[in-house]
């Protein structure tokens, strides 16, 4: 039998005392009987460097060389650029509405919630699944890259990262932030440090690197600022997708955040203008002094760091002893990404199991706020990155592997705008307004709209790539479903959850929820239920933050850009 959701309760002196666990956006009612829950021990600090950690890594590092080579580096800038924008708005539609109900499982349950609970629940697992299967190829991505400096077998470095990354979890969320927190900073002292680096490399003050001024040198022919045309264009869409994912990290640690009101909106605010910093200027600086015409780059792919542009580019001009420093970053940036996918793939099942969209078994959260069975799961799964032992078969199945999660962002960032603009509509309807919200997306409503239209391109953008491949090669089946899998695997979750629901949530069977059935009230913090909550005075909703707001002007808005860039 369908259970609802318990109404907030009113005390004539507390006031509201909602239900604020995540089980109240979901469409089943917790099936865990354990009272336990997640522990809100993320700082800010944690906050802002989970956001940049689970970005940077060996997407960037590695991953832009094949970008590289096959777009130029027009098309690098430029796409980076264009995915950099469509990430943020949506980031401030995710933390609207992580403000609003900071719970666990995130964007998994706002779409449940907002827009169908089946296509929450193809959402929801997609992402569980896409992060389980990063995460073996992430602990043999970083075995790999010691191979820089001396071949050892690979099962023994795997061995060694699981047993790290199996200790991280041993100290619950707070060992999760404090190692992300810790390895960010190296990368972005990484990053910061190459930006200089390529800067000097280009003017031609390194003695080592005879090229002497570059300028722009690679941006013309004989070199291509944009190679193998709109195909080649179209083919970085995926590698800037899959480059930037794990930001909207931020939004799945709403529940373990010490203030989200706080501390969700200022690594928002931050996160756009670091990450464009970090990725697009550093791309284009790469760009400048590394010719994408480098043979070695066709082999920039995985972890092979001796293909890292990156490093190419320390190594063409000469300077010795800097590449191994930047590989050694590389290792520890693998091992973040390794981090967060840890964390993301436990903290997604737990929610949906608690919300019975998974086995009641993975709900469990132990004392200390650990989710212990889905941390087993998680660490069970990393075991398949000792098949890359079979050298015949191992790149075989991780190639499968990660086609599941190759498109797999666009969907999770369409469908969390497509959640923002359908809880925008609910809330109007109900009769509230945007002045109740203690936070509001920069871009609003039209934000959302347009990051949907630029997601729906971007897979159009892949699907043309992976029907007519690069080279002019004939359409192939097995090359567009291990660019395109992922779609296939969202309709099967799809139809499986429509299937399994149609007897027992009869109110499932609809296409999407009804703007008129979605109840707003639920999962609100109990602070907004002051300000929101059906007891209060439609003339006094207003929250605090938004009493005598003013527009900033024009140097309001250049301190905003300053303080965020800073």
């Amino acid at each position: 039998m369908e259970h609802h959701a318990a109404a907030p309760v009113y005390d004539a002196e507390k006031g509201p005392i909602p239900r604020t666990s995540s089980s109240d956006l979901a469409p089943v009612h917790g099936t865990s009987d354990d009272a336990n829950e997640l522990k809100r021990h993320l700082k800010g600090r944690h906050m802002q460097m989970i956001a940049i950690g689970g970005a940077i890594g060996a997407g960037l590092f590695v991953g832009a060389g094949g970008a590289l080579h096959n777009g130029g580096p027009g098309s690098l800038v430029i796409c980076f650029m264009i995915i950099g924008v469509m990430m943020l708005l949506m980031m401030q539609a995710l933390a609207e509405l992580a403000v609003m109900y900071p719970v666990n499982g995130a964007f998994f349950q706002y779409v449940v919630r907002f827009v169908d609970p089946a296509w929450g629940f193809a959402i929801g697992w997609d992402y569980a699944i896409q992060w389980l299967t990063i995460l073996p190829f992430e602990i043999t991505a970083a075995g790999l890259t010691i191979d820089y400096w001396h071949h050892y077998n690979i099962g023994i470095w795997i061995a060694v990262f699981l047993i790290i990354l199996t200790a991280v979890q041993f100290f619950g969320v707070r060992g999760y932030g404090e190692v992300e927190f810790f390895l960010s900073m190296i990368k972005i002292a990484a990053c910061s440090g190459f930006i200089i680096f390529g800067i000097i490399v280009n003017c031609g003050g390194i003695p080592t690197d005879n090229r002497g001024y570059i300028g722009a040198r690679y941006w013309h022919s004989p070199e291509e600022a944009f190679r193998n045309g709109f195909k080649g264009f179209c083919s970085v869409f995926v590698t800037a997708s899959f480059a930037f994912g794990g930001t909207e990290l931020t939004g799945l640690a709403a529940a373990e955040a010490a203030d989200p009101v706080r501390q969700i909106p200022k690594a928002t605010k931050q996160v756009f203008w670091r990450i464009s910093f970090f990725y697009v200027v550093n791309l284009f600086i790469l760009g400048l002094i590394l010719p994408s015409s480098n043979e070695s780059l066709l082999n920039a792919s995985g972890a092979n760091t001796k293909a890292s542009p990156f490093v190419l580019a320390i190594a063409m001009a000469g300077v010795k002893g800097l590449p191994s420093v930047f590989n050694a970053v590389i290792t520890m940036a693998v091992i973040s990404v390794a981090n967060s996918a840890t964390y993301a793939s436990t903290r997604t099942i737990q929610a949906m199991a608690e919300g019975g969209m998974a086995p009641k078994l993975l709900a469990y959260v132990d004392k200390r706020g650990r989710p212990i069975p889905t941390i087993i799961l998680q660490l069970v799964v990393a075991l398949l990155a000792f098949a890359s032992e079979d050298k015949k078969n191992g790149p075989i199945l991780f190639n499968w592997l990660l086609a599941l999660s190759g498109i797999a962002n666009f969907f999770v960032y369409g469908s969390i705008c497509l959640a923002h603009i359908r809880f925008r509509k609910a809330w109007k309807y109900q009769g509230h307004t945007l002045e109740e919200l203690p936070y509001k997306a920069s871009f609003g409503v039209i934000g959302s709209y347009i990051c949907v239209g630029m997601n729906f391109l971007c897979l159009a953008a892949q699907f043309y790539v992976a029907l007519f491949p690069l080279g002019g090669a004939p359409p192939d089946a097995e090359t567009f479903f291990s660019a395109y899998l992922a779609a296939p695997l969202l309709i099967l979750l799809y139809v499986i959850w429509k299937a399994y629901s149609w007897n027992r949530y009869p109110t499932h069977r609809q296409f999407y929820v009804k703007i008129q059935d979605i109840d707003v009230m639920k999962g609100l913090r109990a602070e907004q239920l002051l300000v929101s909550g059906p007891n209060v005075p439609v003339e006094e909703r207003i929250h605090p933050s938004n009493s005598g707001n003013q527009k900033p002007g024009v140097m309001g808005w250049v301190k905003k850009f300053t303080s965020g860039l800073v």
